[in-house]
């Protein structure tokens, strides 16, 4: 029966873990015993030097999603892969992932592909000049974060009086 194991690898190493999995599997010839090899990612905006960039950052750093009908053979095979260091789960036994976790990471990795999500680059108490909208070139410092709606809320000069003013995170840039 075919179930999703999650595979620990070196941090930053999973590209290459995923590659060599699915060599392996194709020179062992394992194939019918494997369906997929994931590494779960989403799209991200970064703004970089002033210029949005768009960017692939891993869901789950150190780890890879794999597909398999578990056996001696399959579990020898994903085992003894360069750089994976074992499975997830309670034990010697691996433990298979609930349908809802499967489906939770695999939409966090389907939505992220639709729509990009900007990175929260910004932390509280730090100075940001605003670069588009009617307060454009004001400065202000940074009070509230709000990552999941994309929004800062900046404490803004006008008139000697420092005013609250709501910002997206592309109406505004980190000043050195």
């Amino acid at each position: 029966m075919f179930r999703w194991y999650v595979i620990n690898t070196y941090s930053g190493h999973e590209n290459k873990v995923k590659a060599n999995l699915e060599h392996r599997i194709v020179s062992m010839n394992q194939q019918p015993r494997f369906r997929r090899v994931i590494v779960p990612t989403e799209q991200v905006v970064e703004t970089k030097d002033g210029q949005k960039v768009q960017t692939e950052k891993r869901v789950l750093p150190g780890y890879v999603l794999v597909n398999m009908d578990m056996s001696d053979e399959a579990w020898t095979v994903v085992k003894n892969t360069p750089g994976v260091t074992g499975f997830v789960g309670s034990g010697t036994k691996p433990v298979p992932l609930s349908q809802n976790e499967v489906d939770r990471i695999l939409h966090t990795v389907t939505a992220g592909a639709e729509r990009p999500r900007a990175l929260a680059d910004f932390e509280l108490g730090e100075s940001v000049k605003v670069t588009s909208g009617p307060l454009s070139d004001f400065d202000g410092e940074i009070v509230d974060v709000n990552g999941d709606q994309q929004k800062l809320k900046v404490l803004v000069n006008i008139f000697e009086r420092q005013v609250p003013v709501e910002l997206s995170f592309d109406q505004v840039k980190k000043l050195d």
